[in-house]
Formats: C-alpha cells, structure tokens, sequence
C-alpha cells in the first residue's frame, strides 16, 4: 500500500497557538464570540487527536505514514515529534 498523506502535526499546532494566544485576546469578552472560537479550539483539539489515532492505527498495519507541510510536497520533511514516531 502506498505511504498515507496526512497533514503535519505543526499545522494543528500553530492555528491552536494563533486561536489561542491572538485570536481569543481580540475577541475579549463578547460572549457569542467567544463561545464560537472555543468550539474552534475543541474541534482543532479532536481533529488532531483522530489524527493520531489515525496514525497509530496505520503504525499497526505497517503502513506508512507521509506528514505534508503543503498541498505541493511531493516528499515531505517530517518535524522533530514526527520523526519519534515508530514506523
């Protein structure tokens, strides 16, 4: 079976830090908003984590994993905590 494309676990981690840090600050306390930008966050949060049940599932069936950082890369570079991960 060929390599699976999955998106880079930065990707999570960087809208997460942007909602985070940037977006809920200029958001402040208007209720509505803020409730719409934590249902972001926890569906950002569950998003990543069926991707890593995903991924340990492939692990299992000896299938590959191919972590893109772009719709472009032909052959991606994984980051540090992607490369921990065992084959």
């Amino acid at each position: 079976m060929d390599r699976i494309p999955l998106p880079s676990h930065i990707h999570y981690e960087l809208l997460l830090q942007l909602l985070e840090r940037q977006t809920s600050h200029a958001v402040g306390n208007q209720p509505q908003l803020r409730e719409q930008l934590n249902e972001l966050i926890i569906t950002l949060r569950k998003a990543r984590s069926q991707q890593r049940h995903l991924e340990e599932s492939c692990q299992r069936a000896h299938i590959d994993i191919d972590f893109h950082w772009s719709l472009n890369d032909a052959t991606s570079e994984p980051s540090p905590s992607e490369r921990s991960l065992p084959s």
